[in-house]
């Protein structure tokens, strides 16, 4: 009997070591990683006279709207005419149909069906091209010998010029005056006209990828059927590469001009490069009908809930969810805990003149991104620049350094040519004194120079499209408010808005200054509580040179756009939205937008969000932190600036105290916020279900549908953990019985008014508890409704199972019982094993260095309990 005794506690604390030896490895488990590569790259070699050249398209799979990279090697360097692309340039674009069977080695569409040839109709003065060679007109300016297909659309002769048709997905086809046809135009359309090839034989460019949201008249992504199977419409990126001879196969007569001729004339589309582009299905990819849980709140986790949609559409749960500023989010949540769930980076009662509701608020982690400065920079050599610089001329500035003083500077539009026309010359207006001596712009600053040293070379127009302020978007934001927050927590910066001159002179824009004493208003600007982008100037002037008989004033001269979204788009297309031509001709006569800046030169800078960055394929600035390093946003530069989050409920990143050598300054940690005593118990399950999925998959970085998009660091191991406590805290949620204020959610305990993922305390550490307490009982749900709430823009739809997504790929899952099993083994083999007797308390090892002891306590059947009785 005694011998059975001691077998079954060998059995039963073997069982209990093993399980925590397992849970031990499961939480020493690496976080979450990036998918196995699938990439969808592809080469492709250049034909003819470009035969040496090889083209590269980063994904050409899981398109959506976004950037792709187009970049080649084995060119000729470009040539000029003055100012105009003379021979040995790329042209690209989007087309859309099948393979039209020309060229059997590199399937391709029909030239009749690209988009391409909104060139400007007007203000071409410092357009680098003609009307042969960025239109769809077809002029054969040397002896034409051979004109291929072109005499169909009327190229008889060099006197007759002919025009290539454009064909629209509808099938309706413009035949002439294709250059204004209803389908797209200059600031529509996303082809390139002239890409530079440069001194050493490569280039690049980043090519917008448009989806049937922004190209309907291309339809690429729209769900088909062909051959009795439905799938989204692929289309193609064509590449046509010029070179130095003229339409009829000889040399230029005139390089006096440009002489290259359309690209999608019969000859020069014999070189065409066409590259298959496969997209995302464009439209509702959810079950007409379906019903949705509403989310609500942050747009730092757009991006991420557009990916996870369609991985989980097919299920049929539906979550519509609406982008709105964080500080609306929770002023929103606060007032109606039935509202849903709400995307945040700070908790309910945060703001100032708020408190947080009296039932508990659930914080899940869910994303880790953060605030970016984004650019697009071309190379534009002074004439007198160096030799190494003019070789780099057109070509792209990867990387900018910048600390809090400069982008105050911007912010406050204190650069001379910010309010434009303010000064003109050594004249300035009344009240713009201080401006005199102030740097037109970013570029010429000399403590920009003084970070950035080949902006010294480079010669920038400082108007207001360039780089005299940030493109910022409208409205309330945490996004705007770490912003600030990065730049009050710098003493040269502080001082700089408080009045006090930089080292070269620069002073304050006074209607941004600190200092009461200073500023016009009256009242001293206040960044420490500021969440908004602010433009405090009131200057309006009819801008000069343009003959315009109406003013314009700060807020034309530098638009906001609706979100930082847009603000990456626009900035990719280098169009800043300032209306700067004024049209007398109009009716009336108005101001009009120029459209994208002028390739080889384009500056253009924002305040966006990292996977909007990505996603348009900006360059992104390195930013000034705590310790005195410049940090470029990263997955590893986020993680360590998210170790630094303190607070009890949805601990914060602080710029001032992300101290990390390597934290990058405005990451942002996005929570789920949820009031479990507002919900029924259906919409908490199905709350809990995309937490769940959002702690799994969710947190594999990769570009197929369901996964963590470019842009976000995959959520730590502890934070996966508390999101999956979070939905443990809704799933078992228990409305507090009548008078008894205790609301138990998963872990028992009770305590604290606010849970993040079950657990209290900062990131770095912590102990679970997993407990609500206070409030109402659940009363309210947050309906699911049957009309969806998704449409364009604003508004994406996300899915998620009805019950906890498998997660196959994960052996840790069974750590825990398979390390019971064999712990159980290994209890009732030790006396084999030449061990002694098992003894108790047992002190188990855990990652971190901590160790746990062991008194294992299980409750065995009555008729094992009475064989250990002595």
């Amino acid at each position: 009997m005694n011998a059975v005794r001691r077998t079954l506690l060998r059995l039963v604390a073997g069982a209990a070591v093993g399980a925590l030896a397992g849970l031990a490895v499961a939480q020493a488990a690496p976080p979450a990683t990036a998918a196995p590569s699938s990439s969808s790259a592809v080469t492709v070699s250049g034909r003819g006279e470009f035969r040496d050249m090889r083209f590269t398209v980063s994904q050409t799979a899981d398109l959506t709207s976004q950037a792709v990279t187009v970049s080649w090697s084995g060119g000729t360097p470009s040539t000029f005419a003055g100012t105009l692309f003379d021979t040995d340039f790329v042209q690209i674009m989007q087309c859309w149909g099948d393979d039209d069977g020309t060229v059997p080695a590199n399937p391709g569409p029909p030239r009749t069906q690209c988009q391409y040839g909104a060139s400007p109709t007007t203000d071409r003065g410092s357009w680098p091209g003609n009307d042969y060679d960025d239109t769809r007109r077809v002029f054969y300016s040397a002896e034409p010998t051979n004109y291929g297909q072109d005499d169909r659309y009327g190229a008889t002769n060099p006197n007759a010029p002919g025009e290539v048709p454009f064909k629209p997905v509808s099938g309706a086809t413009v035949t002439s005056n294709t250059q204004n046809n209803p389908y797209f135009n200059r600031n529509t359309t996303n082809e390139i006209d002239f890409a530079r090839t440069g001194a050493d034989g490569t280039g690049k460019e980043f090519f917008e990828v448009q989806t049937a949201n922004e190209a309907p008249h291309l339809g690429c992504g729209v769900v088909v059927k062909t051959d009795g199977v439905s799938r989204p419409r692929s289309c193609w990126l064509v590449i046509v590469p010029q070179g130095h001879l003229d339409l009829d196969g000889k040399p230029y007569a005139d390089h006096s001009q440009v002489n290259a001729g359309s690209p999608v004339s019969s000859t020069n589309w014999k070189n065409r490069v066409a590259i298959p582009l496969r997209f995302n299905p464009v439209g509702t990819n959810c079950a007409l009908g379906s019903d949705e849980r509403p989310t609500t709140g942050s747009e730092l986790a757009a991006d991420a809930m557009t990916s996870w949609q369609t991985a989980l559409c097919a299920t049929g749960k539906v979550y519509g969810y609406t982008e709105l500023g964080e500080p609306d989010t929770r002023a929103r949540l606060g007032n109606d805990g039935s509202s849903g769930l709400a995307f945040t980076t700070r908790a309910l009662g945060a703001d100032a003149g708020t408190s947080a509701p009296d039932d508990p608020t659930v914080y899940a982690p869910t994303a880790l991104s953060g605030t970016v400065i984004g650019f697009t920079i071309e190379r534009r050599p002074k004439a007198t620049a160096s030799q190494a610089t003019q070789r780099l001329a057109g070509s792209k500035i990867e990387s900018i350094d910048l600390n809090p003083r400069l982008v105050a500077k911007l912010l406050t539009e204190s650069y001379r040519n910010s309010p434009w026309g303010a000064v003109i010359g050594s004249t300035a207006a009344q009240g713009y004194g201080w401006a005199r001596n102030n740097p037109a712009g970013l570029a010429s600053d000399p403590e920009f120079i003084a970070l950035n040293p080949e902006f010294a070379e480079l010669s920038v127009a400082e108007t207001p499209a360039t780089d005299t302020d940030l493109l910022t978007s409208l409205g309330h934001s945490d996004s705007a408010r770490a912003v600030w927050q990065w730049i009050v927590a710098d003493k040269d910066a502080r001082g700089f808005l408080a009045g006090v001159s930089d080292d070269w002179g620069m002073r304050v824009n006074p209607y941004f200054s600190t200092n009461t004493d200073l500023n016009p208003t009256g009242f001293a600007f206040d960044p420490a509580n500021t969440d908004t982008y602010p433009k405090s100037d009131p200057w309006c002037t009819i801008p000069p040179g343009t003959g315009a008989t109406e003013k314009q004033c700060m807020i034309d001269f530098h638009p906001y756009v609706a979100d930082m979204h847009a603000g990456a788009l626009h900035t990719l297309r280098t169009d800043s939205l300032w209306k700067a031509s004024w049209d007398p001709l109009a009716s009336p006569p108005a101001y009009k937008n120029s459209g994208p800046q002028t390739v080889g030169s384009r500056f253009m800078i924002t305040i966006t969000d990292a996977a909007s960055a990505a996603r348009y394929g900006l360059r992104t600035a390195r930013l000034l932190n705590a310790a005195g390093t410049y940090v470029a946003p990263s997955g590893v530069t986020l993680t360590a600036a998210a170790a630094s989050a303190t607070g009890k409920s949805a601990p914060e990143i602080s710029p001032a105290k992300a101290t990390a050598k390597d934290a990058y300054p405005l990451a942002q940690l996005v929570y789920a916020a949820v009031r479990p005593a507002k919900l029924d118990a259906a919409a908490r399950k199905d709350y809990a279900t995309l937490l769940r999925y959002a702690a799994g998959t969710g947190q594999t970085t990769g570009a197929d549908p369901g996964l963590l998009p470019a842009g976000y660091a995959p959520l730590t191991r502890t934070l996966r953990a508390r999101t999956t406590q979070a939905a443990d805290a809704l799933l078992h949620y228990k409305a507090p019985s009548t008078g008894s204020g205790d609301a138990s959610a998963a872990g028992g305990g009770s305590g604290g008014s606010t849970t993040t993922g079950g657990t209290t305390g900062d990131l770095s550490g912590g102990t679970a508890g997993g407990t609500t307490t206070g409030g109402a009982g659940a009363s309210a749900s947050a309906t699911p409704s049957s009309a969806a709430s998704y449409g364009g823009g604003k508004v994406v739809q996300t899915t998620a199972a009805g019950a906890t997504p498998a997660d196959p790929a994960n052996p840790l899952r069974y750590a825990v019982p398979v390390g019971a099993a064999l712990g159980a083994v290994a209890g009732v083999g030790a006396p084999f094993a030449g061990g002694g007797r098992l003894r108790l308390p047992l002190r188990l090892p855990l990652p971190g260095g901590r160790t746990v002891t062991v008194v294992p306590e299980v409750a065995l059947p009555e008729r094992l309990r009475r064989l250990l009785r002595p």
